[in-house]
């Protein structure tokens, strides 16, 4: 038995995707993918495991609809080139598409439904049950093999990092019970972000003897509210000390 994303799930997708972009109406690129990633993200991620190869290659092009009439109603008064130059290129390093949304101060790009993998759902063995104590191995081993469905580069940061966030130290992502709608895994995908951090040869977010000398700046996956949290602490540790008033 085939089981393919529905009519009615793609249908509502599309109306949020529409929703969102006549929202974004008015705002930067930048904004635009912020927004727009987390909503794409989630959704392929429910449905990768599914037969959705047609269902994404469909919403990508419908995807690339949207940013192209948004890019256009931005700039009426631009040609086609001009904003097709503006907005779109080649974002990812390791894609030969040319028609990839993106923000050229940033390099940020919006993901396409269909470069998600699909990855097979592997059915459980007989009437195993997580309950039961004595297949806690079945069950690791499972989570271990197969993993959450999300993508190469995520899964290695999960991996190298313990699945848990190098800021706070708590778990990313609770494999044993993973977020069941696409609406949990697009609130998965807005509370976590891929920055640079610097890590030390001694582990993730540590410093070595030598204090940030022997630190190296790498991407690590962290609580997007750990990532504020970190960002405010850089600023106040960086703002001018206020001056004595004159008498």
């Amino acid at each position: 038995m085939l089981i393919k994303p529905s009519e009615a799930a793609i249908g509502r997708h599309r109306q949020r995707l529409a929703e969102e972009m006549r929202t974004m109406r008015g705002s930067n690129a930048l904004a635009v993918i912020v927004t727009l990633n987390p909503v794409i993200r989630g959704w392929t991620a429910y449905h990768r495991s599914q037969v959705s190869s047609e269902a994404f290659t469909s919403l990508a092009a419908y995807m690339w609809t949207l940013t192209w009439k948004w890019a256009r109603h931005s700039h009426p008064n631009k040609g086609r080139r001009w904003v097709a130059a503006r907005y779109f290129g080649k974002f990812h390093p390791n894609r030969e598409d040319r028609w990839v949304f993106g923000d050229k101060d940033t390099g940020t790009r919006l993901v396409k439904h269909s470069w998600t993998a699909i990855r097979r759902h592997v059915m459980v063995k007989g009437t195993a049950s997580p309950d039961d104590p004595g297949l806690a191995g079945y069950w690791r081993y499972r989570r271990d093999k197969h993993g959450p469905p999300l993508d190469a580069h995520t899964l290695a940061l999960l991996t190298r990092q313990g699945g848990n966030c190098p800021l706070c130290g708590d778990q990313l992502l609770d494999t044993s019970h993973l977020p069941g709608s696409p609406e949990q895994w697009q609130d998965w995908w807005t509370g976590v972000t891929r920055q640079d951090i610097q890590l030390a040869p001694g582990g993730l977010g540590n410093t070595g003897r030598d204090g940030e000398r022997n630190a190296r700046p790498s991407k690590a996956l962290m609580h997007a509210s750990c990532n504020r949290a970190r960002k405010a602490r850089q600023r106040r540790s960086t703002a001018p000390l206020p001056q004595p008033a004159m008498s």
